[in-house]
């Protein structure tokens, strides 16, 4: 156990006597009037440098017992904390900021009732950039999205003690909805209720993980809190053999639309699929999905249109105008689906990240990985990803 300070060292403000009436002597002493009155011996559980970020700060008080302690960063931020009923302890639940000076000052009373104040400093050690890990959230704070939206928390620094983050990483919803994280790897996190939120939900998430050991030497630092809403539910449901698209409304079917999805050797992947990103033109190229320019099946398009953006490997909703002719008949795009200007522009309207698209009719699966695809795990197989499961 690191040696506590004594009452003596850093002691700014006033040892006051017991009657209140002799003056105070030099810093750290108690008066002389009232030499048979102890001093309340003051310890603090944390040396005066070096104090580790994840240590959690006591000052203990014998003699006597403490009234009231304030802590404080140099900038002014408070560390929470409580009084022990019996006033021998204050014990922090806050955590602490890197190199970063705090003061403590405290107010204790002796066993004769005269007030005591002391004051004790004490500064945390540096950390490195590679020594903290920041996390980010999806969706955005106050962004409205669909049913399939995961909540996603991404850290820029590898977690390895996930089990101790997840225990400080909260979803809430109202109306309430069961749900589970899963660990896609050390630098992501999704959270996803057992079946698609329910529209019109409230969500907050709270990333409580600032000063956390992370594990290697790392911590975490800036703890997040969000809150998002769930929009309509609108999904839409893509058959790859029938080559049309129905589109649902909060469970009413609004509008049957005629598709062409992957040809042969450009499969379109079947299963559920996740809005990630609407783009209203976007250039399309090839060679971004590995089909070079001297492949014959070579694409460079300037300004596709309504592009909605469903995996991160390439397959996108969007307009395709130079297939209409095939549209509703046969599948002859390089695996995204395609349709009239007309009907793109109408889902792009109604549509938002997080609206889910089931795809059906091919034997290419869709995988996890491959964007949002949270919804191609069994809730029971989904749950087996939380760190404390």
């Amino acid at each position: 156990m690191i040696a506590g300070v004594t009452a003596c060292a850093l002691l700014s403000g006033c040892a006051e006597s017991g009657t209140g009436s002799s003056p105070t002597g030099p810093l750290g002493q108690t008066a002389s009037s009232s030499p048979q009155v102890p001093a309340v011996d003051i310890t603090l559980t944390v040396p005066r440098s070096g104090v580790p970020v994840d240590k959690t700060v006591s000052i203990h008080a014998a003699s006597g017992r403490l009234t009231a302690v304030s802590v404080r960063a140099a900038g002014g931020a408070r560390l929470g904390g409580e009084l022990s009923a019996d006033g021998s302890v204050w014990t922090a639940h806050g955590r602490l900021e890197p190199d970063s000076q705090y003061t403590a000052r405290i107010v204790s009373r002796r066993s004769d009732g005269s007030s005591q104040q002391d004051v004790r400093r004490f500064r945390t050690v540096a950390l490195t950039l590679d020594q903290q890990t920041y996390p980010s959230i999806a969706p955005l704070a106050g962004e409205t999205v669909g049913v399939g939206m995961p909540v996603i928390v991404t850290f820029d620094v590898p977690v390895t003690n996930k089990a101790e983050f997840e225990r400080h990483m909260k979803v809430t919803a109202q109306p309430q909805q069961d749900g589970s994280w899963y660990w896609l790897n050390d630098q992501e996190a999704h959270w996803r209720p057992a079946s698609y939120w329910l529209a019109g939900s409230s969500v907050s998430v709270d990333v409580d993980v600032n000063s956390l050991p992370a594990g290697n030497g790392v911590f975490g630092q800036e703890s997040r809190h969000i809150d998002f809403t769930i929009g309509d539910a609108v999904v839409s449901k893509v058959d790859a053999q029938t080559d049309r698209m129905r589109t649902y409304v909060n469970g009413t079917l609004v509008r049957t639309t005629p598709i062409t999805t992957g040809k042969p050797g450009f499969t379109t992947r079947s299963g559920i699929k996740v809005i990630i990103e609407k783009f209203r033109r976007k250039r399309m190229d090839s060679e971004t999905v590995g089909i070079s320019s001297d492949n014959p099946e070579y694409y460079n398009i300037e300004d596709v249109e309504y592009a909605m953006r469903v995996t991160y490997s390439g397959e996108f909703l969007h307009a395709a105008p130079w297939s209409v002719a095939s549209q509703g008949h046969a599948n002859v795009s390089h695996g995204c689906t395609g349709m009239s200007v007309a009907n793109a522009a109408w889902i792009y309207s109604i549509s938002k990240r997080g609206d889910v698209v089931e795809y059906t009719g091919t034997d290419r699966p869709m995988t996890f990985e491959n964007g949002y695809g949270d919804w191609n795990l069994s809730f029971a197989d989904y749950r087996k990803g939380s760190a404390l499961s």
